[in-house]
């Protein structure tokens, strides 16, 4: 039956010139996303699953950034496509999977761009059967008559999520290398009298220098005071020759976000005070990566890395443990989401990703460090995926004297 549905579709379905390439983001990886798909059609067992990619904002109506369109994040790791109003259906039992694409019109083209369509060219992009999206309805009847109930999928293919394969590990590679060349050019760049903004220019500038699709979340750009601010985001403040500055920053690439944090002094140079708050941060940063390793909690690291600061603040924060001025957690999931999906109560496995990031905030001295770097288990322990990005006292002040040199 299926068969018939899908033959009658087709015998309707326009062809597409095949020189045509509508925009649909990046060619996925087509063995990738086949074996996602396959994988989770085992866990599924029986049944069918309707998985929508989203429909596009309205330049006329809503408040925009960057671009118009993000794939729904299940949708995009399940076709690896980035193309409005699609739907792909999957049958657990036939193990079969379509892609349904709303017709093209070119007139709407106009104001949009090419859209991918029903047709030879969407099955070559795609890797799977396309049929249009009128035919949604008798696709599923005709499907869910041969396998069972539509499924919820979203729980699963969640958990699958968490651990990365090899083509989503590139996609977050080339976002962290990014990321760390716009830390480097900030870096670089940052004078005493500056505005955050102008910093976050340099940034995200790098960011789309290098081929950055987007921000994987608004750049934190918080000096002076603003550096004890969690999420700050504003990025209006002056900066000036004393003042630290909590950048906290991550470039998506392919849909995949990286999230990096440095500390940098204004000047160039760190005073006293400020490089022994950022020693004990970094110490206690290296700590917790240390132990990152299969089996490992998130609350076992959380444990080391406090228990670490506490046995080492000594009477920098005036006596009790620094760690009263640390008011967050040490880590969270990185993927597709800055703090993605996975959870905590589970031990770490190879291939999961996360981030550790502890801090010092002192509001009352109007300065805080925050040095944060993404972390991928293997299966022998862990790989510091930013690791190329300078995070020392000694590093940082280089790489910013080289900045002024070069005026």
């Amino acid at each position: 039956m299926t068969s018939l549905l899908l033959a009658l579709a087709l015998a309707q379905t326009p062809r597409e010139p095949v020189d045509a390439l509508p925009g649909a983001g990046r060619m996925p990886d087509h063995t990738a996303t086949t074996a996602r798909r396959a994988a989770l059609m085992t866990r599924m067992g029986d049944g069918v699953a309707v998985v929508m990619a989203g429909t596009s904002r309205d330049l006329e109506v809503d408040v925009l950034q960057d671009n118009d369109f993000r794939a729904d994040d299940t949708f995009f790791y399940l076709t690896g496509l980035e193309t409005p109003e699609a739907v792909v259906v999957l049958s657990a039992r036939t193990a079969e999977a379509f892609l349904l694409l709303p017709a093209r019109n070119p007139q709407q083209e106009r104001w949009t761009g090419p859209r991918l369509g029903p047709g030879d060219e969407a099955t070559r992009w795609s890797g799977l059967p396309t049929l249009p999206l009128t035919s949604l309805d008798s696709l599923v009847v005709a499907l869910v008559d041969r396998s069972g109930a539509v499924r919820e999928v979203r729980p699963v293919v969640d958990s699958m999520r968490v651990y990365k394969d090899a083509d989503e590990m590139a996609r977050l590679r080339r976002a962290i290398d990014i990321t760390g060349e716009a830390h480097v050019a900030a870096m670089r760049a940052v004078r005493p009298g500056w505005y955050e903004y102008q910093l976050e220019a340099v940034i995200e500038g790098t960011f789309r220098d290098r081929g950055a699709d987007r921000v994987g979340f608004p750049s934190i750009v918080g000096s002076g005071p603003n550096a004890t601010t969690l999420h700050y985001d504003w990025n209006r403040r002056r900066m000036d020759a004393g003042d630290l500055i909590v950048i906290d920053i991550g470039a998506e690439w392919g849909q995949y976000s990286a999230d990096v944090t440095r500390t940098i002094p204004v000047s160039g140079t760190f005073t006293p005070r400020q490089k022994a708050i950022y020693d004990l941060v970094l110490a206690t940063q290296q700590a917790a990566i240390d132990a990152v390793r299969p089996g490992v909690t998130v609350a076992d690291l959380n444990r080391i890395a406090r228990a670490y600061m506490q046995a080492n603040s000594g009477t920098l924060c005036g006596g009790p443990s620094c760690d009263r001025y640390w008011i967050h957690g040490l880590t969270h999931w990185l993927g597709m989401r800055v703090h993605d999906v996975g959870d905590y109560r589970m031990p770490l496995a190879s291939g999961a990703v996360i981030t550790i990031e502890p801090g010092i905030y002192l509001p009352g001295e109007a300065f805080g460090v925050r040095i944060e770097d993404d972390i991928l288990v293997t299966a022998t322990g862990h790989e510091v995926l930013s690791g190329r990005i300078p995070r020392t006292t000694a590093e940082i002040e280089r790489i910013m004297r080289q900045g002024r040199t070069d005026d």
